[in-house]
């Protein structure tokens, strides 16, 4: 896993080396977009390098016939790791207020990055007497997946989802770059009530506990 991992975290620095400024067109001839449109927009291009904030990464995905496709995904990973089978998904307030006040980040801006701007998930957030003052939303013009990565990558937390490749992908970055303070593989302990990490940052990266995504 050790070899695996530094292989990984080696590429994915070495993509990190040359990056969309906006500047340029596509393989099609179409113009590029700037990787770093997300964080302009909420923070500015001279506040950005200062800014303090963590990220929500909240995907939703289509329900089926049989079920939910993302809760049936988690409760694999869970299985697996030892994560709950549905917390990543449903981003309670308690759950991000658990991650976040430790931290000392309860003061600072939540940005949530989502594909559904109507979610149950981003409404609660919303309605929160604690954190929703603090809840921001990517404006449309500037959200696409690149400025959306960008934007978590930098931020001083991530709260994601470890059935989300895209999660995935993000963790995997910022512990390539150096920054910590993941938050995928959590848990209650429950002698304490208290939320826990149960799977350290290699999980991302783990065979085993991840599949294909890893």
């Amino acid at each position: 896993l050790e070899d695996y991992v530094a292989s990984q975290e080696y590429s994915i620095r070495s993509l990190f080396h040359n990056y969309n400024t906006g500047d340029g067109k596509d393989i099609s001839g179409a113009p590029v977009k700037d990787m770093c449109s997300g964080i302009n927009a909420i923070f500015g291009k001279d506040e950005r390098s200062s800014a303090m904030y963590s990220v929500i990464h909240s995907r939703t995905k289509s329900r089926t016939p049989d079920g939910d496709p993302g809760f049936t995904l988690l409760g694999t990973v869970a299985r697996k790791s030892g994560c709950d089978p549905a917390a990543a998904l449903e981003m309670r307030p308690d759950y991000v207020k658990a991650i976040l006040e430790p931290l000392g980040m309860l003061q600072y801006p939540i940005v949530v990055i989502t594909d559904d701007r109507h979610s149950a998930v981003l409404a609660r957030l919303l309605a929160d007497p604690d954190i929703g003052h603090l809840i921001r939303t990517v404006p449309e013009e500037a959200c696409w997946i690149g400025g959306d990565l960008t934007l978590a990558i930098m931020s001083n937390a991530f709260i994601g989802n470890p059935a989300s490749s895209f999660s995935g992908f993000i963790a995997k970055s910022r512990l390539a770059l150096g920054f910590g303070h993941n938050y995928l593989f959590r848990a209650m302990d429950k002698d304490t009530g208290e939320w826990k990490t149960v799977c350290g940052d290699q999980c991302i990266f783990d065979k085993s506990v991840m599949n294909v995504m890893s």
